[in-house]
């Protein structure tokens, strides 16, 4: 099994990545996803941020009130430490039981946000960094997801900076341009690594 940690800036193009790597035949771990599958309705991990946060981060019908927690955290780096406290062994438990029902052979992807923020390079046998400049990153954020600039903005400056993802990669892909520009870079990045996963067996 090669396990791959795939990370970039907002708006770079991961979820992109991540999508064409699937294709190829890589099993892909979003971690974002398992956070929200975490802290649905009736789950232990909910039950942790309601008793951490209070029931005003609920909705009426019982789910988690997203905007109103991420009001609550963003920006105040106790609160964010003792949500994170919370999500981040349940994610990190049920990411290892995607990862343990992969085939033996298989190439994992794990989709990881914030892997440089967490210092989680070293959990992985490669580290893959999509890349795109801050202007282009803005010009996503604004075009595609309806940010106003100063928000998109704000969410990247919360992030790790260019060059430190940069410098924890082991391959970086440059998603500057097109998408058309992006597709045979991945395709590249996927023989190579079919290559290194065949040489490990």
């Amino acid at each position: 099994m090669l396990r791959l940690g795939l990370t970039g800036g907002i708006g770079a193009g991961k979820s992109e990545v991540s999508r064409l790597l699937t294709t190829y035949g890589a099993v892909l771990i979003d971690s974002d996803r398992i956070a929200r599958e975490v802290v649905e309705p009736d789950t232990p991990g909910l039950a942790a941020v309601v008793a951490e946060f209070g029931a005003e981060v609920l909705t009426s019908d019982g789910a988690l009130d997203r905007p109103k927690l991420g009001g609550i955290v963003f920006g105040d780096r106790e609160r964010l430490r003792a949500l994170n406290a919370i999500v981040h062994p349940l994610v990190r438990a049920r990411s290892a039981e995607l990862e343990a029902a992969a085939g033996p052979d298989s190439i994992v992807v794990h989709d990881v946000p914030l892997l440089v923020e967490n210092g989680m390079a070293d959990l992985y046998d490669l580290v893959v960094v999509v890349d795109a400049s801050p202007e282009t990153q803005v010009d996503r954020l604004v075009r595609q997801r309806g940010m106003a600039e100063p928000e998109a903005r704000e969410r990247m400056a919360a992030q790790a900076t260019r060059e430190e993802r940069r410098a924890a990669a082991d391959v970086v892909i440059d998603n500057d341009g097109p998408l058309e520009r992006l597709e045979p870079q991945v395709r590249a990045v996927w023989q190579e690594l079919s290559e290194r996963a065949a040489a490990g067996r």
